[in-house]
């Protein structure tokens, strides 16, 4: 009994030498990329983490063109943010985050299961940016399966799924400003200033 309670302790001091030791690696700096096996193991855990009754769950919503048209449109005000217009995740805020958002467009993304994307919208993923999106409702997790299947459909935006994506995205203050400052000088007034980044205080 006291060489397992000795074992358990010596287990524990190793593992924290190596969460010490990663921190100070890291920093903690949440504009790095995570290494290739940070990668592995976490879709490894997040596979495990799935329930299989849902990971093996096929799509309950027939796909159609109306239904693709609503997940365009709940992807352009919840995701497109963080994910891209186009999926590619290369986004200002999606940048900053650690893990950074995959492309979508790619297998990794793909090759999950319909059951594995409706967990990860519904639930969302922890210590990273991706939050759950789930609202107990029956009409929420429609939602959520129809966005799956524009999920599959990244691979194939058209230029007018990307205008209409785009079209329906939020906008942050400035974008609007820059906006109508166009507008005005395009009715011949004076010309707009360079657009930029500034942190002018909280996000609105």
């Amino acid at each position: 009994m006291i060489r397992l309670i000795l074992s358990l302790v010596a287990l524990a001091l190793i593992m924290a030498a190596i969460v010490v030791a990663y921190v100070m690696a890291t920093g903690l700096d949440a504009l790095s990329h995570p290494s290739d096996f940070e990668t592995e193991i976490a879709r490894a855990v997040r596979g495990f983490a799935v329930p299989r009754a849902i990971r093996d769950r096929p799509n309950p919503v027939a796909f159609s063109p109306e239904v693709l048209a609503d997940g365009l449109a709940h992807y352009a005000d919840h995701c497109a943010s963080c994910h891209g217009t186009n999926g590619d995740g290369n986004t200002e805020m999606g940048r900053g985050l650690f893990p950074k958002p995959p492309d979508m467009r790619l297998a990794a993304t793909q090759q999950m299961t319909d059951g594995e994307l409706f967990y990860t919208i519904e639930h969302g993923v922890r210590f990273t940016g991706m939050p759950g999106w789930s609202t107990g409702t029956e009409s929420g997790e429609n939602a959520s399966w129809r966005l799956v299947h524009f999920i599959r459909h990244l691979p194939q935006l058209t230029t007018d799924d990307l205008e209409r994506v785009e079209t329906l995205s939020p906008r942050s203050r400035e974008a609007i400003q820059q906006q109508i400052e166009e507008e005005q000088f395009l009715k011949g007034g004076d010309a707009p200033p360079a657009s930029g980044h500034a942190h002018t205080g909280a996000h609105q």
